[in-house]
């Protein structure tokens, strides 16, 4: 029997070097015969599928930074957000003290529907208790969602009430938002932020613009800032919504695969009126498709850091198993012809991707996040926009026609700390569930808390005292430092638990730095003189 498992073996081997032969790919037949040999002979018992993920995943890595394996679970968290829902309770959430707190509920959603309400503590799902155990996040998520149509038992702790209050919730379908919000900024200017490209970006988008509009919108602030990509087809939807009929927005090139162009149609419903793009650092792939159509027709102006550099185009491709390969075949150019990528080293697996992620504390150490004459273009990087011949750069990344420096005036160690140990967002939940009725009581419309809310001495002495019992040592010039950014942040915290995200960055973006530089240029002439606009 052995010796007829061995001819069989040999017999087989001969096989696959007879195919990789006729198909004169040496490296294939390599690595066959290994895979082979290694599952067939070797002493031990061997898990043959970790050893094929090992050797892809090794490959991907002498790749690029963005070419990369995920497995089957990895899969199908990865795809969640950018497919626009997932299947759960709907319920906005907090992790405060191993306790689960509910921010809100989802409007409509199946937890909203039970009477679960914000303030309430989940501590069982389905008689397992989840407060007080160290569970992590990921675990408790899971317990939470599941297929539409299924049932989950909870207990729940509420304010006021004795003892846990059961509920049975039927899970369903959950929105994944991606417009965090969409309000008017100013008369006649929208504002729209944009944290995700997804498959609902499109339908969101329009939505707020029609409401906009009946609002008096004739100009729109575009804030991009923070917005990591998503779908390529969202964004050459959303850049169409800008641009006139056959205006390019974008193309791609790789080595085997032919240019594409992509153009937009002229069916756009904001072609008019001025325009304002927001990006930093952290924005990235589609967002700089979609600012870099509008800086490169004249169509609009970017305000903010020069953005991440990420215009490496991945093919999706599905493995038996559910798990994937996202594999690059291609690079993205803007209509003038910038490449979006910036430098990556290759061929060196850890070591390219250490030198890549540095990028961005790289670009901080040299000031380039605080200087914008610390940002040198050679003149091989010069590219010219398509309709007025602007100077634009190209090297990685959409520079902006205004920069506006990251703010470290306000930032300080001891800030960082409160963030970091969750004393602001805890102070402000119990905050919240102590005053939540007097708060709606006396605040009927956001307007009305937006301009008399304050956050007092009361409130910040509760946020040190919260402080101290996390051991985060006082600093009296740190904390005066940061004070006007925590009460931002406190009072922001707050709208968002008694409204929703919009009132959020209401209250946020009055102090950002971007917002009112866009403010600014819209104001003061400056965008009517960078895009020759002539009463």
């Amino acid at each position: 029997m052995k010796k007829r498992n061995c001819l069989f073996l040999l017999a087989l081997c001969c096989a696959l070097s007879a195919q990789a032969q006729k198909t004169g790919r040496e490296a294939l037949r390599k690595l066959q015969m290994a895979e082979f040999a290694i599952a067939n002979l070797y002493v031990d018992t061997v898990d043959e599928n970790r050893l094929v993920e090992s050797a892809i995943i090794e490959m991907l890595s002498q790749l690029d930074p963005h070419s990369t394996y995920s497995n089957a679970e990895e899969t199908r968290e990865m795809n969640q957000p950018l497919q626009g829902n997932f299947e759960g309770i709907g319920i906005q959430f907090q992790m405060v003290e191993d306790t689960l707190l509910v921010i809100q509920p989802v409007s409509g959603g199946p937890s909203e529907k039970v009477g679960i309400l914000a303030g309430d503590r989940i501590v069982t799902v389905n008689d397992t208790a989840i407060a007080g155990v160290k569970m992590g996040t990921e675990d408790i998520m899971k317990r939470l969602r599941g297929p539409k149509g299924t049932e989950v038992e909870l207990g729940v702790l509420r304010r006021g009430v004795d003892g846990l209050l059961p509920f049975t919730v039927e899970r369903d379908k959950i929105p994944i938002h991606s417009l965090d919000a969409a309000y008017m900024i100013q008369p006649h200017t929208g504002y729209i932020r944009v944290n995700r490209f997804a498959a609902t970006t499109g339908e969101e988008f329009l939505k707020a613009l029609k409401d906009l509009r009946k609002e008096g919108m004739e100009d729109l602030i575009l804030d991009l800032q923070g917005n990591g990509g998503g779908y390529l087809n969202t964004a050459i939807d959303l850049a169409n919504e800008f641009l006139e009929q056959k205006n390019l927005i974008v193309y791609t090139q790789g080595r085997a695969a032919r240019r594409s162009n992509f153009y937009a149609k002229g069916n756009g419903r904001m072609r008019t009126g001025r325009l304002v793009v927001l990006v930093d650092e952290y924005s990235a792939s589609a967002s700089e498709i979609v600012t870099g159509a509008i800086q490169d027709w004249d169509r609009g102006v970017v305000v903010g850091r020069r953005s991440f550099g990420k215009g490496l185009v991945q093919r999706p491709i599905d493995l038996p198993d559910g798990s994937m390969i996202r594999l690059t075949v291609a690079r993205y150019y803007t209509p003038a012809g910038r490449c979006i990528q910036k430098p990556y080293e290759s061929g060196e697996g850890e070591d390219m991707l250490d030198s890549y992620n540095s990028d961005l504390p790289h670009r901080f150490d040299h000031g380039e996040l605080m200087h914008a004459d610390s940002i040198h273009f050679p003149d091989s990087l010069k590219y010219q926009t398509r309709r007025l011949a602007r100077t634009v750069y190209g090297g990685g990344g959409i520079m902006p026609d205004f920069f506006v420096p990251i703010d470290t005036t306000r930032y300080s160690d001891y800030h960082r700390n409160l963030v970091a140990k969750g004393v602001i967002i805890r102070s402000t939940t119990g905050y919240i569930e102590r005053h939540r009725s007097e708060l709606r009581q006396k605040y009927k419309t956001f307007a009305s808390f937006n301009e008399r809310f304050e956050i007092d001495d009361e409130f910040l002495t509760q946020v040190r005292a919260l402080a101290d019992k996390e051991k985060i040592g006082f600093d009296e010039e740190q904390y005066r430092r940061s004070l006007p950014l925590i009460r931002t942040q406190l009072k922001a915290l707050i709208a968002r638990d008694l409204w929703d995200m919009n009132e959020y960055y209401q209250v946020m973006n009055a102090t950002n730095e971007s917002v009112r530089q866009a403010l600014h240029v819209l104001n003061d002439g400056k965008y009517d003189q960078v895009l020759g606009i002539s009463d």
